[in-house]
């Protein structure tokens, strides 16, 4: 069987790959061989961040706590670095989920806030033959706010890394909360169109945030579609406006395999009986079938099957049962 997965954020229609929420990691194809949280140890990321009301390293931690919980288990290399003053706290070597997560929870934070100049140039040169040992692809996940007042911009020693590096990319988890910080943030971004910024606050409280990010760096195409946009709301298989537009392109995707058999598949939140769930995850699917018959789509090419109750995504949380409840494609 060969398919292709769709993702939709914010009512628009893009190819991209589903993984679980914080607390359920999924396998998915590897992205990368090997991955580094780089974290900023600097001054001002002991300071307050107004949002959450929290020390920004506080959130931090919260956000790579959550991000580690998600990674498909897959076997790479990994390690945990800080910048400013420089540390290992876990070198490089084969990632472990568990060990992971007992050193960020030891990130410290009782570092003093003044004083302490962010050197974060220089700390990324040092870290430039460490780099390079990386196994490819890699990632790294530099964790900042993007204050870098002393020594060497880092930008420019990004610009170097990348120069020097191949088949590297580094992302950032921003925390930033100054012009200074977000202008130096938005400079990395641009140097690779590859590279993923998303906010610590987000990643803190949002699974959807921390499913759209791993998405981004750890996982590489697989064989579903997920129509994320057509979910349902609670104890519903009514289409909504946005649901149908982006039915409609999938209904263009389809056209394209021609000759393929299209599997429909619906599911539900956990909440209610396994009966109910199991009668309502088929009319969901239904409903996708007949709105996909409405665009062309012969319904003796589609299958439509109900799965029930999907654990797949966290029922615990809002975002987690809303991503349950949703429609999945492939083709035979």
């Amino acid at each position: 069987m060969k398919s292709l997965r769709l993702l939709a954020l914010a009512a628009a229609l893009v190819l991209s790959y589903a993984v679980a929420a914080a607390a359920a990691p999924v396998n998915c194809p590897k992205k990368v061989e090997s991955f580094d949280f780089v974290v900023d140890y600097s001054g001002s990321m002991m300071m307050k961040n107004d949002k959450l009301k929290l020390d920004k390293i506080a959130i931090a931690k919260s956000a790579l706590t959550r991000v580690n919980a998600s990674i498909p288990a897959q076997s790479m290399n990994a390690g945990l670095h800080t910048i400013s003053p420089n540390g290992a706290l876990v070198e490089q070597g084969p990632w472990n989920r568990e060990a992971m997560a007992a050193a960020i929870k030891n990130l410290r934070s009782d570092f003093q806030i003044f004083g302490r100049m962010t050197t974060m140039g220089d700390g990324l040169h040092t870290y430039e033959p460490f780099l390079s040992s990386m196994k490819r692809d890699a990632a790294i996940i530099l964790v900042t706010d993007g204050d870098n007042n002393r020594g060497t911009n880092i930008v420019d020693v990004a610009r170097q890394v990348y120069a020097s590096q191949r088949n590297l990319v580094i992302h950032v988890i921003s925390l930033a909360d100054t012009p200074n910080g977000e202008n130096t943030i938005k400079q990395l971004a641009a140097l690779n169109p590859a590279t993923v910024v998303v906010r610590g606050e987000d990643l803190a409280t949002s699974d959807a945030a921390v499913e759209r990010f791993v998405l981004a760096v750890f996982c590489g195409q697989e064989e579903v579609i997920v129509l994320r946009g057509v979910n349902f709301a609670f104890d519903s298989y009514a289409l909504d406006s946005k649901a149908m537009g982006i039915l409609n392109e999938a209904a263009a995707i389809i056209k394209a395999q021609t000759n393929k058999r299209v599997i429909l598949t619906g599911w539900t939140d956990a909440k209610g009986t396994d009966a109910y769930n199991q009668k309502l995850s088929q009319n969901r699917a239904n409903a996708v079938k007949d709105y996909l018959g409405q665009q062309g789509i012969p319904a003796s090419r589609v299958t439509a099957i109900g799965k029930g109750k999907s654990f797949k995504y966290d029922n615990n949380t809002d975002d987690g049962r809303y991503l349950n409840r949703r429609t999945e494609i492939s083709f035979d």
